[in-house]
């Protein structure tokens, strides 16, 4: 119950949906208890009949006094039970929708290497798997707790109202069904933790292998991967039968103990008819039938441990991740900061916490409101790191970043990445028509500036080719679209969002030369007023930038105007050069 305590928040929310199911349960309760009694003083009439205590119609009037009400309080019982589980399982619904929407918004809030540690299908099984069993210990699992409670104590104390010393033979059995629950417990908890890791490892397996499909047909890898799932669900399903079978040992064992009961009512209170110490056989029939009445209580009291054990090893895998504090915070979450776009590197140095390699080695560069830096060098020498690092994805551990004479780190994170349009080395685009992927970077944009957008970014005679155009729903990850157009719709995207500071990291490295030289010549115009980033391996990308930095091993090695290096003899000109023969020949 340790982990469960972090749901008592939510109990509290819904104090009167909880207090209300309470009030209901209780009363239904009393009217449940009420029929025993009703049907117990029938069996006294027809003793008393029999004995001609009373005559024949005194006995079918009383008779049918008496049914009249079992109908009655049988029918308020019902009406009752039905509104207690309105009221806790609606609770137990609302509490479903909370937590899921907990966990969803602080999993946005974790950075990235929290992401590179967790499989999207752990992160998945989590929030839909886990939260619904802990669903089951709110709604269900309380409810019939309740329940239980309250009609135990109320037939234990009217059972021994009636009859202490049959009261007494008939709990015996109850002690033995604790000590057995409470170590059948124990050990489905230990299995449900065990089976649910298993279930989330099939959810990661799954998950990757739809997103990589391509690359799975292409090598020809369908067999080795249908063994590799078939061990991974024969293993779930060991798990989940070793499970079952401990579940499954609670029917048989309450009923054995309940019919044990019954038994002992029978003989005992059989036999104390015949020594004159109950005076009538309807109290016998009272008892049986309270013994029956505690039989699904008695029943779900197992069922119920063992949603508790299975919701416990739920949360406590939720709490996992709801107990992980992201490493980067929004440490002025109430300021308001306008973003103008001056950007300063001094002395960076940044190392990757899970790879441990030194990305960057104390980079120092300026640059002005509305001036453009090209930033090239090798695959892995940190230029994409530069832009991770200014919208605050890490945070680094030497030096300081300042974005218009500001610690980056003092600014609204918020603020700072609505002032920024990023398009990524490998476009992201979400299963939804290209004219919402577009309208992502700036949801109230009419038609006119997405279609603009397009154009601008050089993909709108590829959209209009298409049947549905603009409303062209793409698959995932926008496996519709070719590189290429899946590069071009994400330029789209950054320029419609019109930021302060945009940042383009090698997004034209599946675009043609000619269709790349329209699409930097269309954002010269664009970004005259914002500051601008460019990641690149091509020249053409670079020469027109205010200033060029040249990254080798996290290093600056050359830097200078795109006239100043083609005249310095290294990297840029070498590269300039190879590129230009490279164009003559094609």
């Amino acid at each position: 119950m340790k982990e469960l305590q972090y749901l008592n928040k939510y109990f509290i929310k819904y104090k009167y949906h909880f207090l209300l199911g309470v009030i209901i349960t209780i009363v239904a309760q009393f009217f449940s208890l009420y029929t025993p009694k009703l049907i117990g003083e029938s069996i006294k009439v027809i003793e008393d009949t029999l004995n001609n205590t009373i005559t024949s119609s005194q006995a079918k009037d009383l008779l049918v006094v008496k049914i009249l009400k079992i109908i009655g309080f049988t029918l308020v019982a019902g009406i009752l039970t039905f509104l207690m589980r309105q009221t806790l399982i609606v609770m137990s619904r609302h509490v479903e929708f909370d937590l899921k929407n907990e966990v969803f918004k602080h999993y946005e809030q974790l950075d990235l290497n929290f992401y590179k540690r967790n499989r999207t299908g752990d992160l998945m099984s989590r929030i839909s798997e886990d939260v619904s069993k802990v669903r089951m210990y709110v709604g269900p699992a309380v409810m019939y707790t309740i329940n239980t409670t309250i009609r135990f104590s109320l037939v234990i104390i009217y059972m021994y109202n009636v009859s202490p010393k049959l009261t007494w033979y008939t709990i015996i059995p109850l002690p033995i069904l604790a000590i057995v629950i409470f170590y059948v417990s124990v050990e489905i908890n230990k299995k449900s933790t065990i089976f649910q890791q298993y279930l989330s490892k099939v959810s990661s397996f799954s998950q990757e292998i739809f997103s990589g499909l391509r690359v799975i047909k292409a090598y020809a890898l369908e067999p080795q991967n249908q063994e590799r799932m078939e061990a991974l669900a024969y293993e779930s399903k060991t798990k989940s039968m070793s499970l079952s079978k401990t579940q499954a040992l609670f029917g048989p064992l309450m009923i054995t103990l309940i019919g044990v009961s019954s038994l002992v009512v029978i003989y005992i209170g059989g036999k104390m008819y015949i020594d004159g110490e109950i005076k009538s056989v309807g109290t016998i029939a009272e008892f049986i039938l309270y013994v029956n009445m505690l039989t699904w209580p008695v029943a779900s009291i197992g069922w119920v441990s063992s949603l508790i054990q299975e919701a416990s090893a739920s949360q406590k895998r939720l709490n996992e991740f709801l107990n992980t504090e992201p490493e980067i915070k929004n440490l002025a979450p109430n300021d308001t900061t306008a973003i103008q776009g001056k950007i300063e590197f001094k002395n960076v140095t940044f190392t990757y916490s899970d790879t441990q390699i030194t990305a960057l080695k104390n980079i120092s560069f300026s640059l002005n409101v509305g001036e453009t830096l090209a930033i090239l060098g090798k695959t892995g020498s940190g230029k994409s790191t530069i832009l991770s690092l200014l919208t605050r994805q890490y945070d680094i551990e030497k030096g300081e970043i300042n974005l218009d004479n500001t610690n980056i780190r003092s600014l609204n994170l918020q603020n700072l990445r609505q002032a920024i349009g990023i398009v990524p080395q490998d476009a992201f685009l979400f299963s939804d028509t290209i004219e919402n992927n577009i309208k992502f970077g700036n949801e109230n944009a009419p038609f006119n500036m997405i279609e603009d957008a397009a154009k601008k970014a050089e993909v709108h005679h590829n959209i209009m080719q298409f049947n549905q155009q603009y409303q062209t729903v793409l698959g995932e990850r926008g496996i519709t679209l070719s590189g290429g157009q899946k590069q071009r719709v994400s330029i789209a995207r950054a320029i419609i969002k019109n930021p302060k500071i945009m940042l383009l990291d090698d997004c034209l490295s599946a675009v043609d030369t000619e269709t790349e030289e329209k699409i930097l010549q269309n954002l010269i115009n664009i970004t005259q007023s914002k500051t601008t980033i460019i990641v690149s391996h091509r020249v053409p990308s670079a020469k027109n930038a205010d200033k060029i930095l040249i990254l080798e091993d996290g290093q600056i090695i050359q830097e200078g105007t795109h006239n100043q290096l083609i005249n310095t003899e290294g990297y840029y000109k070498e590269l300039y050069y190879k590129q230009l023969s490279e164009k003559e020949i094609e």
